[in-house]
């Protein structure tokens, strides 16, 4: 106290003019001084005033209430939008501001822009990053043939084929996932849906088919020169509908594999969303054939923006495409040459592997730089591999992927990544290739080396 009334007094001259009066210079430095003094000399008198507040207003209220003079209001900054807003104008205003996702219209809207997962247990396993697009996290039929059945149906409206309430019916040929697809799409859009399929497939396709409301009729496998091979069936059954005076509307053969809004759809929505979720740095895409829709679609997408891009197809044993892309002929070793008379494939694996060339592959066979083939042991043994070290539960078609991706990947090492689809869920395939993959002894290796007995194994 004394050395601030010393130091005052000091000043108190020096800034007094010889009249008595006080300076402009002297003011100002004399209120700086004493805002300092009022700091030190009273430290407590906040703290005071709080508590006197507090007793004038009695101890039974324990905090501040809105209105009152010292409350505080909480908010939560942890949620982008934690605003409430009652004006329909200011809504608009506050959903522009903060770029709020639009809700989705409809079963469609859950189509595409499926993310992009790193697969964590098999990029350390093998050295190198292996990214796999999760189609199956589609919203129609969980699969990447949602985006075909969608495309297929949009064109298809397009050109008149289909008129929404017409009573027209959708046929198709298929092992499953475009069937499934195609149930839930039509389903949305007021159509129905008829799919043939052959008799040996999982049965839970054909359920899930039935459940989704479309007829699904089985029939025997037989090869694609059989007019009673599930494909021609269908097609038949589509042009029946529309000749029959009897029926309502008419038979849309979707015919997915020659329509080429299948590729399409990939060339135009898969394609570009590897591209940009992979910030441009890719060095090998990886995936198997069936219609050949996925693996041309991309390819046409990514092959101009990424020309050192290195295009693999994953083949099942007993598909002829392994050859057709390695030597340049359609053959299986599996079958005599120039016989066709034969199931499909020979092989648990659905989905994927073919024994003629369709236009949705041609459409990007010749970018295709290699082809990987992997045998059902292999799929089965990489399913089990991936459920017990990443906890995925992934169908065959994505099995021979993974093994295919894993290949590739090892081959290029540190630094490497590699792109690849899981197509759809395990619970597709218990009665067939799960059956046979959960009857498999469990390796007593650790992750690296049992892995390495899977890629490594004999063809």
């Amino acid at each position: 106290m004394s050395f601030f009334t010393d130091l005052l007094g000091s000043i108190w001259d020096r800034i007094l003019d010889n009249k008595g009066k006080v300076t402009s210079t002297g003011g100002f430095f004399f209120g700086i001084i004493v805002t300092l003094a009022f700091k030190d000399l009273y430290p407590d008198l906040e703290a005071s005033y709080r508590r006197r507040i507090r007793q004038l207003r009695g101890v039974n209220i324990p905090h501040p209430l809105p209105g009152q003079t010292d409350y505080v209001r909480l908010e939560d900054h942890t949620r982008r939008n934690s605003k409430i807003v009652t004006d329909p104008q200011d809504a608009r205003r506050t959903r522009d501001r903060d770029n709020v996702e639009e809700i989705p219209v409809g079963i469609e809207g859950l189509i595409g822009n499926t993310p992009l997962i790193k697969l964590r247990a098999l990029s350390e396993a093998v050295g190198c990053e292996i990214l796999a697009k999760a189609e199956f996290l589609n919203g129609a039929g969980n699969s990447p043939k949602d985006r075909v059945a969608l495309s297929m149906i949009n064109h298809a409206e397009a050109e008149g084929l289909l008129v929404p309430g017409r009573g027209d019916v959708v046929y198709e040929g298929t092992v499953g996932s475009t069937g499934i697809s195609l149930a839930a799409v039509c389903r949305a859009r007021g159509y129905g849906c008829y799919i043939c399929m052959p008799n040996d497939v999982a049965t839970e396709k054909s359920t899930l088919l039935t459940n989704l409301g479309a007829t699904v009729e089985r029939v025997l496998p037989a090869s694609i020169i059989d007019q009673d091979q599930f494909v021609n069936v269908a097609r038949r059954r589509a042009e029946e509908h529309t000749s029959s005076p009897h029926q309502k509307g008419q038979g849309f053969f979707a015919d997915q594999f020659e329509n080429t809004a299948n590729y399409l759809a990939h060339q135009n929505t898969t394609g570009p969303e590897i591209y940009a979720q992979c910030g441009e740095r890719l060095d090998a895409f990886v995936s198997g054939a069936g219609t050949g829709g996925t693996i041309s679609g991309v390819t046409l997408a990514l092959k101009p923006l990424l020309p050192n891009l290195k295009i693999v197809l994953a083949d099942p044993q007993g598909s002829g495409l392994y050859n057709k892309v390695k030597y340049g002929v359609m053959f299986s070793s599996t079958e005599t040459e120039g016989t066709r008379r034969r199931h499909q494939v020979d092989s648990v694996v659905e989905g994927v592997g073919i024994n003629r060339l369709t236009a949705n592959f041609e459409a990007g066979m010749e970018l295709v730089d290699d082809a990987i083939q992997v045998t059902d042991e292999q799929a089965m043994r990489m399913a089990r591999w991936v459920v017990q070290r990443e906890g995925v539960f992934i169908g065959a078609s994505s099995a021979v992927n993974l093994v295919a991706a894993a290949t590739v990947g090892r081959d290029l090492g540190k630094g490497g990544r590699v792109v690849t689809i899981i197509c759809d869920s395990g619970t597709r395939h218990l009665s067939r290739f799960w059956k046979g993959a959960g009857e498999l002894a469990v390796s007593g290796e650790d992750g690296l080396a049992e892995l390495s007995l899977i890629l490594d194994m004999e063809k």
